[in-house]
């Protein structure tokens, strides 16, 4: 079952689609993954890539629901059945609620696959680093290399101590049935303390040139890159994933947005188009109303997806957690969450 957006600009709502639990597997003390009973009609609308998400709605008696995002754990080419890994945190109340609450049969709502974490080809060898829950996208892309691709891969995983690794045995396994392809490195804050660039760039200068991708919490991801910087990896060569709040609910009507009217040129696709850009929707869904055939995937400001190149006038950001500052002074913009500022705007792709 699926509702439709409806509407323009900030009001307008994402398909979502409701799909059962067909089993929760106990990974560790505070962690499940959820299998998903997706039926063949759907298959084509979940079908996705190893590194993507998808966003679940949690009901809530106090605000009617909250999305969170997970990441699939799964892989396309293994043959896996899609599946996302929750991990509990404290005071975390989707969290808390999907593992206190979700069984077998359980019917979640949730809005298709989306992210760009996704190497563009399973061939090359890869230096994954994954901290806690970081893992569930990152063995995503590992079992997806090891299934279809031809390279090897070096995974560091960082925990706190050995009761915490989620997918130990699947590690052990994957490792075993590999023939040399996999090597993992445990990190265990238990015995090695809070890991530190120097470290880690000891621990890894084997694959430094290898393909490094990241995914963990913050403090993590600054040491994988201060590690991979001592090893001379350029900043531009790293992938990283950062498990991020939603700053809005996909799944119920969004704020109003300020902005004034204006005009939007578009160039996409070699060709030109000038549109109507009413106040206070946003650029993505001026050009979806418009039938242009704009990228996206989360809708949310997380995923970079939707990045565009203003070429003139200015807009305005509601929600920016992928551009850095040089993509900002490039003129890099996210058009899901830009509103204009001044009567004329153009953009390129």
């Amino acid at each position: 079952m699926s509702r439709s957006g409806t509407g323009t600009g900030a009001g307008a709502l994402r398909d979502y689609y409701q799909v059962s639990v067909a089993e929760v597997i106990r990974e560790t003390g505070d962690a499940s993954s959820l299998v998903l009973a997706v039926p063949p009609a759907l298959a084509g609308t979940f079908a996705y890539r190893a590194g993507q998400f998808i966003t679940v709605r949690v009901p809530s008696d106090q605000t009617g629901s909250v999305a969170r995002c997970y990441s699939l754990c799964s892989s396309p080419q293994a043959g896996d059945r899609p599946a996302i890994t929750v991990k509990r945190t404290a005071g975390g109340y989707a969290s808390n609620w999907i593992l206190d609450n979700v069984t077998a049969g359980t019917v979640l709502d949730l809005l298709p696959p989306a992210g760009t974490f996704c190497p563009r080809s399973l061939n090359g060898d890869f230096l994954l680093f994954a901290a806690g829950s970081g893992i569930t996208p990152i063995i995503s892309i590992l079992k997806s290399v090891l299934a279809a691709g031809r390279g090897r891969v070096a995974l560091v995983y960082a925990n706190r101590d050995d009761q915490s690794v989620i997918f130990t045995g699947e590690l052990r396994e994957l490792a075993a049935a590999a023939g040399g392809r996999l090597v993992v490195l445990h990190w265990l804050d238990s015995l090695q303390g809070i890991p530190a660039a120097a470290g880690i760039a000891a621990l890894t200068e084997p694959y430094a040139t290898w393909e490094p991708y990241i995914c963990g919490p913050d403090p993590y991801l600054t040491v994988a890159r201060a590690a991979l910087a001592q090893l001379g990896v350029p900043a531009k060569r790293i992938r990283a994933e950062r498990f991020l709040s939603l700053a809005e609910n996909p799944f119920e009507e969004a704020p109003a947005v300020s902005g004034v009217a204006a005009t939007l040129t578009v160039e996409l696709d070699g060709a030109s188009r000038v549109l109507p850009w009413p106040p206070g929707a946003r650029m993505l869904d001026v050009l979806i109303d418009a039938g242009l055939t704009a990228p996206y995937s989360c809708r949310q400001g997380i995923c970079g997806a939707c990045a565009c190149q203003l070429t003139g006038g200015e807009v305005e950001m509601a929600h920016n957690e992928v551009l850095e500052a040089a993509d900002l002074a490039d003129g890099y913009i996210l058009a899901c969450q830009a509103v204009p500022l001044t009567a004329d705007v153009s953009i390129t792709y």
